[in-house]
């Protein structure tokens, strides 16, 4: 069974049910379901080879779903792009996976550089390419049924690049299903589920796209996103689910004037992307109701390897757990010499599995050192308590989340170290009450040279984009460093963190 089928069963089914209601009017399951087949169609005529890769880079619409479903129905494999990110990191994920096909809208268009691949505009573009004329082409037809193993690539998701290319994380069929199956049963999901989409289809949304759709429930789409619009999709439209980072969240319950009311039908408010403070939960719940929860996972073992259930979370002692693992996954706690530890113990998280990636795009090497034995690395540390509640204790890796995305400092560090009045610098994250996380930089600046803060933002900003801009920069005559020269990173943090308490 392939991940899409989850959908196309579920069209049998509940055929006149809307699958998805948003600014451009409601669309059933009948009709989504032929449009994703006349679309794969389509997308197999260009290009007829399966498990080739097809980029798409839009913003929240019906036409990115249909596009994503088509993508799937045509046994090619996904490549999500932001549109929150620069042309400049598009292009390096596109020259990684080199696409036969780029399908955008008119917010990723100006993204996306000049390739080899056929580029479809959901909105416009080239009357052979232009959206309507595809879906006419394949119009009745059924696209071919490529007979492709579970562990076939369904998407290449990237999670962050070094110097040289991004990460692409391979999510395997079996991953897809997996993640479809627990998430359905994690959450109860049903037919008069309407989820409401508030974070991006690229990121948090698309993991549930499809257990939403299998059940027969609604998405919910809205002209822009922001704490009003989402309030009334809840509020005006029935919405009974959705998932954003605690940045979101907050910004929800500060609005004036609004409160549980306004939430009449909301069953799962799921939070993830960022860790969530106890007394953050504790205000979350006085406002919300019995309704937070949230799961742990990562792009390498997509999203749901624990949950922790608005019902768990009636118990004070499980508030800093990010729940108990789901099916078809293990996790377990190791040492650095590899050895599992018993419960009660603190070391490294790591996961075995449906959920496991396959590795990563064209890098073997990364691969051998993340997977072990057949042991995802998570580079989190915590330990797993004797009710089997997983605790997170820190990372091994610097990664930081900030509003729910993963920012790497040494891309940044890059950045920064690109402008020439800077010498070195230490790129670190913060706690921070509105994004989880901050992004943070400590620059030394060459002898002679200066710069501003806001002109080093303005460099990175340009570079990777607004999510990885610091917010605040620290400057240092010299920065602080070992004996052999090492910038002392815990020693520069610690500094800024005086700096800004």
């Amino acid at each position: 069974m392939y991940p899409i089928d989850f959908f196309f069963r579920a069209a049998e089914q509940h055929p006149e049910r809307v699958a998805l209601d948003g600014p451009d009017g409601q669309v059933t399951y009948a009709r989504l379901a032929a449009d994703t087949r006349a679309l794969a169609a389509a997308l197999q005529d260009l290009d007829p080879a399966p498990q080739t890769r097809v980029a798409i880079c839009a913003g929240n619409s019906a036409r990115h779903i249909l596009a994503l479903l088509a993508v799937l129905a045509s046994g090619k494999v996904w490549v999500p792009l932001n549109y929150r990110s620069t042309e400049r990191e598009i292009g390096r994920i596109l020259d990684a996976t080199a696409p036969s096909i780029v399908i955008m809208d008119g917010v990723g268009a100006p993204l996306v550089p000049a390739s080899p691949a056929r580029r479809i505009d959901l909105e416009d573009g080239p009357a052979d390419l232009a959206l309507a004329a595809l879906l006419a082409r394949g119009a009745g037809r059924e696209p071919v049924r490529h007979a492709l193993p579970r562990d076939a690539t369904q998407a290449i998701k990237f999670t962050g690049g070094t110097t040289g290319l991004p990460k692409g994380v391979m999510q395997p069929y079996h991953a897809w299903n997996a993640g479809i199956v627990n998430q359905i049963a994690s959450w109860g999901l049903t037919h008069e589920d309407r989820y409401v989409v508030s974070a991006p289809i690229t990121h948090g949304t698309g993991t549930y796209l499809l257990p939403v759709l299998a059940q027969g429930g609604a998405h919910l789409l809205l002209d822009s996103v922001t704490p009003a619009t989402i309030t009334a999709a809840f509020r005006e439209r029935g919405g009974t689910l959705s998932f954003m980072p605690p940045t979101l969240i907050y910004m929800i319950m500060a609005q004036p004037g609004v409160s549980r009311a306004d939430f009449p039908a909301l069953r799962n408010l799921i939070y993830g992307g960022a860790p969530m403070p106890v007394e953050k939960i504790e205000r979350a719940r006085g406002f919300f109701g019995p309704v937070l929860g949230t799961t742990y996972g990562q792009t390498e073992a997509p999203q749901i390897v624990t949950v922790l259930r608005p019902a768990d979370l009636e118990a004070p002692e499980n508030r800093a757990s990010v729940g108990r693992v789901t099916s078809l996954s293990d996790v377990a706690i190791m040492d650095t010499a590899g050895k599992l530890l018993p419960r009660g113990e603190i070391g490294e998280v790591v996961v075995q599995g449906d959920l496991v990636m396959t590795g990563y795009w064209r890098l073997p090497e990364k691969t051998a050192e993340t997977i072990v034995d057949g042991w995802l690395h998570t580079g989190d540390t915590g330990l797993i308590d004797a009710r089997g509640y997983l605790f997170l204790k820190d990372r091994l890796r610097d990664v930081i989340i900030t509003g729910g995305f993963n920012i790497y400092p040494v891309d940044v560090e890059n950045a920064l170290s690109a402008h020439p009045a800077v010498y070195e610098c230490s790129v670190f994250g913060l706690p921070d009450d509105k994004w989880g996380e901050a992004v943070h930089a400590a620059v030394q600046f060459h002898p002679g040279a200066q710069a501003g803060a806001d002109e080093l933002k303005a460099h990175v900003r340009a570079l990777l984009g607004p999510v990885a801009t610091p917010k605040q920069i620290h400057i240092h005559d010299s920065l602080p460093r070992s004996s052999v020269g090492k910038v002392l990173k815990n020693a520069v943090r610690d500094a800024a963190q005086k700096e800004t308490s």
